[in-house]
């Protein structure tokens, strides 16, 4: 399978997934808006039409990727990154959800999808000490291996295990809406 088509058919799983489980876990409607919408994937309403915005990332491994300076002020200067401190959050509450889709088997028993729920804030709170470690443990701190402007980054299933199933996350934050 093409890439492209194989990254789009993960994050359409993955969608759906957290849309199924919002339903089996929480009893609310939620429906996914196919990527048209850059700030978040899907939409979760519950019945006093209380309504919260998700943003879904998915795998089919226990590793997500990520941009760095999405979380961090970085900058390259010369040949090495410098770190100017976190970045200002535009919606330090908006919830994550990262799923690792569990692989096809023909097992009676088949492996399940794993969900980690947590807020743009908790991911930085991940990302950014985990990446300046990471930087701090080159060889030549702060400089990339091969292309000294790469910001990627990763976040690990391990990493997550705290938010794993951290459904109540998205029932609390429907709570403290007002009824419209």
């Amino acid at each position: 399978m093409a890439s492209g088509l194989g990254n789009k058919l993960t994050g359409q799983i993955g969608e759906f997934l957290v849309c199924a489980e919002l339903g089996r876990q929480l009893d609310l409607i939620a429906t996914p808006f196919a990527g048209n919408v850059p700030l978040f994937d899907l939409l979760v309403a519950d019945e006093q039409c209380r309504s919260l915005p998700i943003q879904v990332k998915a795998a089919r491994g226990l590793q997500w990727s990520t941009r760095a300076d999405a979380w961090l002020h970085l900058e390259v200067v010369g040949r090495r990154q410098v770190d100017h401190g976190d970045r200002e959050l535009d919606h330090p509450s908006l919830i994550y959800v990262y799923v690792a889709i569990a692989p096809r088997t023909d097992s009676p028993t088949p492996p399940r999808d794993r969900f980690f729920v947590l807020t743009q804030r908790d991911v930085q709170q991940i990302v950014a000490p985990a990446y300046r470690a990471y930087m701090e443990s080159r060889s030549v701190p702060w400089q990339r291996p091969r292309n000294h402007a790469s910001f990627d980054a990763r976040l690990d299933a391990a990493q997550l295990e705290p938010y794993e199933h951290n459904w109540d996350l998205i029932r609390r934050q429907l709570e403290m809406q007002s009824v419209p």
